[in-house]
């Protein structure tokens, strides 16, 4: 006997849901629609309570941990926490493909000790975080609640997860070990749900990342006088590295965003060193900057040990901190047409530009993969100051529901 629970689930028809347009007409779209703008002030409240709980990139567990109850109270299954830190939950359909992962990541460029706390002011909401990503988290929950109140049965397989590793340093760790572990060749398409707005990104820009340093005996400022200085090396360097020319298109950029070295002023430092930064689309043009930031560190540590005739000689170090490859998922490709096609059906438009985010990694692998914003307008992101404007912000979590829904059947 079917169950009475299984019987109100309703099935949408591969025919219907290919058209955007007239899925978004269906009465269990319509109901799933509505429900995402009733729930919106709820919705906000759990953006505001999960985004009050320390999440800094490599200390993601205690946030991850109330997803994992999220979860499971939403009546998702299989739910778990992966060996990176991954919560993952599955609404399954009719079958396990088409599988499209949804996710959300869990932590931020702030540090435990920085206030989380939250503050609303109108339709104003200021805390770090708030926007990246507290609203893609907090559109994760939309989504399911509203498929789950319209009991909408999908013909594939939605996979949420809310995944660890996605900024600075984390080198996207979460979605590395989602595709290369955990979920290797169970995922189909992929969408992230990163910001605010209702832009969508197609195009990855890779990153390398490298702490840059120089290395030598140091010495008194006075007494020593005439050791190779790591210090000045490192100027000669960053002089050299802000001189590269680089490319208008595709847009490439570097940044050396972080010096230290040296213990005191009357000391000649034993080290020196320097994070930088090196972004493009483009990977070949990402690859010839990688050349040319490596040339001019090496011309350094020469002229250095030249200019003091090898006295004191010093050493260079490149270590590369984080390498997010570039990627494109085509215009032409049904992902992101779906996509368009979706804005179009509820009534708005949505710019389609690059980014760097989760979906570097599954375009990298020629997986279908398009990040989304998650509606409303953010400002100041990655900054004590960062704020969410909640004005219209449900269009965000409807997008997804369509979205999701059209791409699984």
């Amino acid at each position: 006997m079917v169950s009475l629970a299984a019987s109100l689930v309703l099935s949408i028809s591969s025919a219907v849901a290919a058209d955007p347009a007239a899925l978004a007409q269906t009465l269990q779209m319509k109901t799933a629609l509505d429900y995402a703008q009733k729930i919106e002030p709820e919705i906000i409240r759990e953006q505001r309570r999960v985004c009050e709980i320390a999440a800094p990139t490599f200390q993601e567990e205690k946030r991850g941990l109330e997803f994992q109850r999220i979860f499971e109270s939403l009546g998702l299954k299989n739910v778990r926490i992966d060996a990176a830190g991954n919560v993952i939950g599955e609404r399954p359909g009719k079958a396990a493909h088409p599988n499209l992962l949804i996710a959300a990541h869990l932590d931020t460029v702030f540090p435990e000790f920085v206030g989380l706390k939250t503050a609303q002011e109108g339709n104003i909401i200021k805390g770090p975080g708030i926007g990246d990503d507290c609203r893609g988290l907090a559109v994760l929950i939309g989504i399911v609640r509203s498929l789950n109140e319209a009991r909408i049965e999908t013909a594939g397989t939605l996979t949420f997860t809310a995944n660890v590793g996605e900024e600075g340093l984390g080198d996207l760790k979460g979605v590395k070990h989602l595709f290369n572990e955990s979920l290797k060749g169970k995922i189909d398409s992929f969408i992230s749900i990163d910001g605010t707005g209702l832009r969508i990104t197609r195009i990855g820009v890779g990153s390398y990342r490298y702490r840059l340093a120089y290395k030598g005996p140091g010495g008194h400022s006075f007494g020593a006088f005439g050791n190779a200085n790591p210090v000045h090396a490192m100027g000669r360097a960053i002089a050299k590295i802000s001189d590269i020319d680089v490319p208008d298109h595709p847009k490439t950029t570097f940044n050396v965003g972080r010096i230290g070295g040296g213990t005191s002023v009357n000391s000649i430092a034993f080290e020196s060193w320097a994070e930088v930064d090196m972004r493009s689309s483009d990977p070949r043009s990402l690859n010839a900057l990688d050349e040319k930031f490596k040339s001019a560190a090496h011309r350094a540590l020469n002229e250095e040990n030249a200019r003091w005739k090898d006295k004191g000689k010093i050493a260079v170090e490149l270590k590369m901190l984080g390498n997010r490859p570039a990627g494109e998922t085509p215009e032409s490709a049904p992902i992101v047409k779906t996509a368009l096609a979706v804005s179009k059906a509820l009534g708005f438009e949505s710019g389609v530009g690059e980014g760097s985010t989760d979906s570097n990694y599954p375009m990298s692998l020629n997986i279908p993969a398009i990040t989304i914003g998650g509606g409303g307008r953010g400002e100041g992101a990655h900054s004590p100051e960062e704020s969410f404007d909640i004005t219209g912000s449900w269009k965000g979590t409807q997008r997804a529901i369509l979205l999701a829904v059209a791409l699984v059947n």
